[in-house]
C-alpha cells in the first residue's frame, strides 16, 4: 500500500478562512484579538518562526505585537515585560518564543505569563487542567495533530497511539490529549529499550525527538497513521523529519510529509487559541 499524504498546509488554509470570520465576527463587537511576542535575541530559526506567525496573524486579522529584547537580558527585566503585557488590555495572548538564551530558565519565565493569556498552553495551571480534562488552551502542535486525525477521518477511540518523544511542547502533552480522546497511549523516548517493538504496535504513531531518519518502515504497522514532527536539515540542507518518509509511506494508510504537515497547523491553532483567549477574556462563549 502507498499511504494518503495528509497536507497540512490545505487543511491550515481551510481552517484559517474559518478563523478569519471569528476574527470579522469580533471586530463587528469592538473586540480585535491581540497576540504579543517576546523574541529574545536573534537566532535565526526564531526570527523566521517569529515572522511568519505575525504574518499569520496579519492574514486573519488578529494584531500582532513583537518585543524584540536583547540576547543579554534578565530574567527580571523579561519577566517585568511579561507582566506589563499580562495587564495590557490589547493582548489577549503572550508567546515567549523558545529557545532562550543559555542564562535564563523557561521554569522562571512562562509560569509568569496570565493562564488566561498563555497560548501556548505551557502555564503549570493550563497542563494540569489538560492532564485533569478540563477545558484549557492546548499547546500548539498537539492540539494540531489532533485536528489533522479528525479531518482524516481517524476515530482516535480505541486506538493504540505511540508516542516517540517526551517534551513538555509536544510528546507529553499529546499523550495527554490523545488519552483524554480515549486512546491507549504509550510513551517513548532515547532511553527506550527495543523501540521498534513500541513502534510496530502503533495505530496511530507519532513521532516528535529531533532525530532524522529514526523510524523506518520496520518499526511500522501496516496501515498506520504516521504523524512526524521532526523538523530537521540533512547534509545537503533539506528539510526533513523523523521519519523516513520513502521507506513509510510504502507501509503506512496516512503519513504527514515534512515541510507541509504538521508545521502549518501549528501556527494555525496558536492563531485559534489566540481567538479563544480573546473571547474568554471577554466572556463570550468559547469552545
Amino acid at each position: 500500500m502507498t499511504a494518503k499524504i495528509i497536507d497540512g498546509k490545505a487543511i491550515a488554509q481551510k481552517l484559517r478562512e474559518r478563523l478569519k470570520r471569528e476574527v470579522d465576527d469580533l471586530k463587528e463587537k469592538g473586540i480585535t484579538p491581540g497576540l504579543a511576542v517576546i523574541l529574545v535575541g536573534e537566532d535565526p530559526a526564531s526570527l523566521t518562526y517569529v515572522r511568519n506567525k505575525r504574518k499569520a496573524c496579519r492574514e486573519i486579522g488578529i494584531r500582532s505585537f513583537l518585543f524584540s529584547l536583547p540576547e543579554t537580558v534578565s530574567e527580571g527585566e523579561l519577566v517585568r515585560k511579561i507582566e506589563e503585557l499580562n495587564g495590557d488590555e490589547q493582548v489577549h495572548g503572550i508567546l515567549v518564543q523558545l529557545p532562550l538564551p543559555s542564562h535564563v530558565n523557561p521554569a522562571n519565565i512562562l509560569p509568569r505569563i496570565h493562564p488566561m493569556k498563555d497560548v501556548d498552553g505551557f502555564h503549570p495551571l493550563n497542563a494540569g487542567k489538560l492532564m485533569a480534562g478540563e477545558k484549557t488552551f492546548i499547546p500548539c502542535t498537539p492540539l494540531g495533530i489532533s485536528v489533522l486525525l479528525k479531518e482524516i477521518g481517524c476515530r482516535v477511540e480505541g486506538k493504540h497511539a505511540v508516542v516517540v518523544g517526551r517534551s513538555n511542547i509536544v510528546g507529553k502533552p499529546a499523550g495527554q490529549l490523545l488519552l483524554n480522546m480515549n486512546a491507549t497511549v504509550t510513551y517513548c523516548h532515547s532511553k527506550t529499550a527495543d523501540l521498534q517493538k513500541f513502534t510496530s504496535m502503533a495505530d496511530i504513531l507519532i513521532v516528535a525527538c529531533g532525530k532524522p531518519n529514526l523510524i523506518g518502515a520496520g518499526h511500522v504497522k501496516e496501515g498506520a497513521v504516521v504523524i512526524d514532527v521532526g523538523i530537521n536539515r540533512d547534509e545537503s540542507g533539506r528539510l526533513t523529519g523523523d521519519v523516513n518518509f520513502e521507506e513509510v509511506k510504502e507501509k503506512a494508510g496516512f503519513i504527514t510529509p515534512v515541510p507541509g504537515g504538521v508545521g502549518p497547523m501549528t501556527i494555525t491553532m496558536l492563531l485559534s487559541n489566540t481567538i479563544q483567549a480573546a473571547k474568554q477574556i471577554h466572556r463570550l462563549p468559547w469552545p
